[in-house]
């Protein structure tokens, strides 16, 4: 990691259990004019990290995709991820890889990447894995699908009480990801979210910033 993004290195550290911060993930078309949209959703300050998530893109044209909006993220002092790939995490100086269960072992990324990185993982609705996933060394760990997505559709559907066993348990910050929106995520913060992952209360909106804002009775 550069200089710049050594400020914002601690965006997954552990820490007490509030305020609760958004994690924003991309939509599939992050080209055109999604860079001032990401420029717009970041100006509030209520994120924190931002991942890049593009599938079937092939990744010499993906590198040239994130250049700007790791600019952008590095400028806002929000921590860029990238989903899927540490290998591609490596090659752009990423702040951090986020892990599916299919998408490698934190070990090896952790190898890869080196301490500094931020390495998430993604547990659905098991303790089982999470803790694995911390035994591991993970930064986070992720559950969900807490609603219906279009984003990444799940049979996965945890019930909150799963946050609160793991912020009451362990350190590790956790992750709400799946179909939050501002009018159905205050379960999960009372339960214990550290982020709530956003996606498409955000971008399928005409005014990020405004969409981004929405959530800021959450955040405190």
């Amino acid at each position: 990691m550069d200089e710049v993004t050594h400020e914002f290195a601690e965006a997954f550290v552990p820490r007490d259990r509030a305020p609760c911060r958004l994690y924003l993930i991309s939509p599939q078309e992050v080209g055109g004019p999604f860079p001032d949209r990401l420029k717009a959703a970041l100006e509030p300050g209520l994120a924190t990290a931002f991942q890049l998530r593009v599938k079937d893109v092939e990744e010499h044209e993906l590198a040239r995709l994130a250049e700007p909006l790791q600019r952008i993220c590095a400028d806002a002092e929000v921590a860029f991820i990238v989903n899927d790939s540490a290998s591609l995490a490596k090659r752009l100086g990423a702040d951090g890889v986020h892990l599916g269960q299919s998408d490698g072992d934190i070990r090896d990324a952790r190898a890869l990447l080196g301490p500094a990185a931020q390495i998430g993982k993604t547990c659905h609705d098991s303790r089982h894995l999470a803790m694995d996933a911390g035994e591991a060394g993970a930064d986070y760990v992720a559950f969900g699908a807490f609603y219906p997505t279009t984003t990444k559709p799940s049979d996965y559907r945890p019930d909150p009480t799963i946050l609160t066993w793991w912020s009451t348990l362990f350190e590790i910050p956790c992750v709400a990801i799946g179909g939050v929106t501002p009018e159905n995520g205050e379960p999960l913060v009372k339960a214990g979210a550290d982020f709530l992952a956003v996606c498409q209360a955000v971008w399928s909106k005409d005014d990020p910033a405004a969409a981004v804002s929405a959530f800021s009775d959450l955040l405190v």
